[in-house]
């Protein structure tokens, strides 16, 4: 009788393994295996991170193995079961490989396919199109959009975090690292112990360093004794952590009643600010977004103020960025003056104070939240909603959306909802963050998170004028190795552009994304269809680049692009493309490397072995 070797991976992560009993059945073209159950004698089979092999005797001959089907029944108290693949040895020695990186929950079953990825396309036979259809009206039912405030991107519908599909959960230690994560922020703010600074007037610039005391690194200290140097702080509008705002200025705002004569201590090149701005020299950052966002008013004994700042910038002679006017508010007038760096001492530093707490509040809630995390989650229930785990893109992506719905969730129960750490801490808090993300979806189309593109827009795409910009620099470089990577693994499956517009589970994906992410806006530009294979390849590096290499640039992540300790992907064809990725990123790693060595303030936030694959991990 024909017999099958079938080998059982169980994941390494806590509580992996099950004490349940497990069935193994197979499916052939030629017909179907008897239940199995899978069990040594005197062994505890299905540890965690253990690997089992077993031997399985059938009737008669299966034919080809088109399905491996896995059944968890209960044997005392239920326990999840995390299976990493099952690989079948069959009778002729031929070895197939069913990956699976799924959690089986109480008395549950997963039926495998192997792990060629395949288009819809590619299924001729009735019994794999219908486990493709089955297993995504499975995931339309699980994974489901909600509002979770108007005008945002749709979310999850999960009012917290154990409401999500298992397969999204946060592992535990991943769940432990959150709250640790949480808790190690509350104790490095000291929110219990200076909660009172946040709420009362400061006595001292003296106190801002006692909220630190704890941050210990060369790029912390060097700030923390410069941060109030005007080349420091025109520096970090560049390679900070929300270096996406400066752009160079090719005509004064009205609304910026500032002349020459004001400024004139600080141009160097005895021209007129009008001169300097024909010269590309004038760069402004304009917080007009905050303009009218209510202040926080949860606790009624403390007074808390937002500024609406426009701050002009010149790039001087040793070609450094700095401060040359600033203005708090929108509306020029007697009340709301132009701070100049010939002001007093304190004044001027106050003004910069008041940009850098404006430029605070559009990181956290616009560039870090609604950019990277809720786009990201945007894409990620698509994905599970519109692509088998067999499709391609499915496979490619899915290692860049781990975790992202479960740490959004985490956010919405406990930072960015009512009474949270935002309502807490957060000047915006009390509903003004929610009115920001508001408007700034308005902003949000699908060419500014084309990494070059957007670079481009603000002006600021020219080495040679502005030499000192790393995040463009950096980002460039790991946007064109992730784009390299996709397009030729676009190529290995999709063979013309007619193949590409005719993947409708592509296109409902590409949909799901328009429709619901973006709210059907026509002005956002995302593509409502994509129609050839570049477009493909572009669509995908927006994905992996913003889940990506952008979170880190203004997160500052710590694991590694490139890196799929998942094995999706069985060809070798993907696997090699894979491979001469990573060698792309170590290249990209050594050149950044080398650049920083002598630098008192290296810029290594988009170097690719600090860059995680996505905005969770």
């Amino acid at each position: 009788m024909p017999s099958y070797t079938v080998t059982v991976a169980t994941g390494s992560q806590w509580f992996a393994g099950t004490d349940d009993y497990i069935y193994l059945s197979l499916v052939g073209s030629a017909g179907c295996s008897e239940k199995h159950l899978l069990d040594k004698p005197f062994y505890n089979d299905f540890e965690r991170g253990a690997v089992d092999s077993y031997d399985v005797t059938v009737d008669e001959e299966l034919g080809e193995i088109q399905l491996v089907r896995i059944e968890k029944r209960k044997y005392w108290l239920h326990d999840d079961w995390y299976l990493k693949y099952v690989t079948l040895k069959t009778p002729s020695g031929d070895y197939i490989e069913f990956p699976c990186y799924r959690w089986i929950a109480g008395e549950g079953e997963i039926v495998l396919r192997d792990g060629r990825a395949k288009l819809a396309r590619d299924d001729q036979i009735h019994i794999l199109k219908q486990h493709r259809r089955k297993e995504l009206e499975t995931r339309q039912k699980q994974y489901r959009w909600m509002e979770w405030n108007p005008g945002f991107p749709l979310s999850i519908d999960a009012k917290c975090h154990k409401d999500l599909p298992r397969d999204i959960q946060f592992d535990s230690e991943k769940g432990v690292d959150f709250v640790l994560n949480y808790s190690k922020a509350m104790e490095n703010l000291f929110i219990n112990r200076f909660m009172h600074m946040f709420q009362s007037s400061w006595s001292d610039f003296a106190d801002f360093e006692k909220i630190f005391v704890k941050i210990s690194n060369t790029i912390s200290e060097r700030v923390m004794k410069r941060w109030q140097e005007d080349d420091m702080f025109g520096y970090q509008f560049l390679n900070g952590c929300n270096p996406v705002l400066i752009r160079r200025c090719t005509q004064l705002p009205e609304k910026l009643p500032v002349t020459t004569e004001m400024v004139e201590c600080s141009l160097e090149r005895e021209l007129s600010l009008e001169q300097e701005v024909q010269q590309g020299n004038i760069f402004i950052v304009d917080f007009e977004l905050l303009d009218g966002i209510d202040a926080n008013k949860t606790d009624p004994c403390t007074l808390q103020f937002l500024a609406a700042p426009i701050c002009l910038l010149y790039k001087n002679l040793a070609n450094k960025i700095v401060p040359i006017a600033i203005q708090l508010n929108q509306t020029p007038g007697e009340e709301n003056p132009i701070f100049l760096p010939s002001d007093a001492k304190y004044d001027w530093l106050l003004a910069k104070i008041w940009v850098r707490s404006s430029d605070f509040h559009v990181h956290q809630t616009i560039t870090h939240l609604l950019r990277t995390h809720l786009v990201s989650e945007v894409f990620g229930i698509a994905l599970y909603r519109q692509l088998p785990a067999v499709h391609p893109m499915f496979k490619l992506l899915v290692a860049h959306v781990r975790f992202t719905i479960a740490i959004n969730t985490k956010a919405r129960e406990q930072l960015i909802c009512e009474y949270g750490l935002f309502d807490k801490a957060n000047a915006t808090g009390g509903g003004g963050h929610v009115q920001m993300v508001q408007r700034a979806m308005q902003d949000l189309t699908y060419a500014s998170l084309c990494f070059p593109e957007a670079i481009k827009a603000r002006g600021m795409d020219s080495k040679e004028d502005i030499p000192y910009y790393f995040y463009r620099d950096d980002g460039l470089l790991v946007w064109e190795a992730i784009k390299t990577f996709t397009a030729e693994v676009v190529d290995i499956y999709y063979e013309s552009d007619q193949v590409v517009e005719e993947d409708q589970e592509l296109q409902d994906f590409v949909k799901d994304v328009y429709v619901y992410g973006m709210r059907g806006r026509k002005a956002s530009g995302f593509p409502k269809a994509l129609k050839s294979r570049e477009k493909l390849s572009e669509y995908l590096t927006v994905v992996i680049f913003t889940a990506s290499a952008q979170h880190a640039a203004v997160n500052f992540g710590q694991l590694f692009l490139g890196m799929y300790p998942e094995e999706h992907f069985i060809e070798k064809p993907v696997k090699e493309a894979m491979a001469r990725f990573r060698k792309n990123l170590e290249v990209i790693v050594s050149t950044i490397a080398e650049r920083n060595k002598n630098k008192k303030l290296p810029y290594y936030y988009l170097s690719p072995d600090r860059i995680p694959n996505s905005v969770a991990i």
